[in-house]
């Protein structure tokens, strides 16, 4: 956890980042890039005294929205912590989750010129990834504004990192949908084949893990009432055009509240989404569309740390 001796949290994303995992995910990040700790940085150390001491601008190379401003901190506090030297100071300038623009100073940092240029690019590759996420993640939710529908991450994310990348879609303006497997149970069509069928599947979820949602897959209407009338919390409506999701999300909708339906069951559009399509599937009905190239997919933002001459 950092230790920074001024340090603002650059954040008001909900929920932030656990510090236990960001201080586990800095340290692998740091030993790929120097060694095991300590490590080294061949360049920096030999051409850079530690006594040396410096200021530098973490700034926007492009537009966007900016995240992981919150791992700043970590990374120069390890880094510090492995050369025995004290962790610079960082004055944050932008939060997780603001739009930023070309050359815009997002965070400035004061201390041991070395620490800096060490920290640099795990730093930069932490922030500049979790900002494409963001960035993709705001396009989508600006295009669904005023729809009632939410765009929806899912688990196609970069091993390692998903923690940073859901963040990220948080700060983007997305939703997180389940973290992984162990939280919300998905049918999908290979369980419906394990099982037997639609409500074996969901039967035996409900009889052993009794207090998790139930999502079920669905690829036409009749799948998708079957999965209802089998007792699924939450339909996911996989690769329909627009006429066929609207008919089978009015289909749901018709049943809700009868034969022991909930009153609202939540709808997923799913499969191949892109930002050209989204406003007319929202259009259909659905409560959230899922995009799995909000992780998969996404560039990064380009931010650059600069030291001041």
């Amino acid at each position: 956890m950092s230790t920074l001796p001024v340090f603002a949290t650059p954040s008001t994303v909900t929920p932030g980042l656990d510090a236990a995992w960001v201080a586990r995910t800095v340290e692998v990040a740091l030993d790929e890039d120097l060694g095991p700790a300590p490590g080294r940085d061949v360049t920096s150390q030999a051409t850079i005294p530690p006594s040396a001491t410096g200021v530098a601008e973490l700034a926007a190379r492009e537009d966007g929205v900016v995240a992981g401003l919150v791992v700043v901190g970590e990374v120069l506090d390890q880094v510090a912590n492995r050369l025995g030297l004290e962790p610079p100071s960082v004055t944050f300038h932008a939060q997780d989750g603001d739009a930023v623009t070309t050359g815009q100073v997002l965070a400035t940092l004061e201390g041991r010129t070395l620490v800096l240029l060490v920290a640099e690019r795990t730093l930069l590759n932490l922030a500049s990834r979790a900002s494409g996420v963001a960035t993709a993640t705001r396009a989508f939710a600006r295009e669904l504004a005023g729809t009632g529908a939410q765009v929806l991450d899912t688990r196609k994310t970069t091993p390692g990192l998903r923690a940073l990348q859901k963040y990220a879609v948080r700060a983007g303006g997305g939703t997180n949908k389940r973290m992984g497997l162990y939280d919300v149970a998905m049918v999908k069509d290979n369980h419906v084949v394990a099982a037997g069928s639609v409500a074996a599947a969901v039967r035996a979820v409900r009889e052993t893990f009794p207090d998790v949602q139930i999502q079920v897959e669905a690829d036409t209407t009749a799948q998708a009432l079957e999965a209802l009338a089998s007792g699924a919390d939450f339909l996911l409506l996989d690769n329909m055009e627009p006429d066929r999701l609207a008919e089978t999300v009015a289909a749901v909708r018709e049943r809700e509240g009868r034969d022991g339906v909930p009153a609202h069951v939540e709808l997923e559009a799913t499969g191949n989404l892109t930002l050209d399509k989204a406003r007319k599937v929202a259009s259909t009905g659905v409560d959230f569309l899922s995009v799995g190239a909000l992780t998969h997919s996404a560039g990064i933002l380009d931010l650059a740390l600069d030291l001041r001459a």
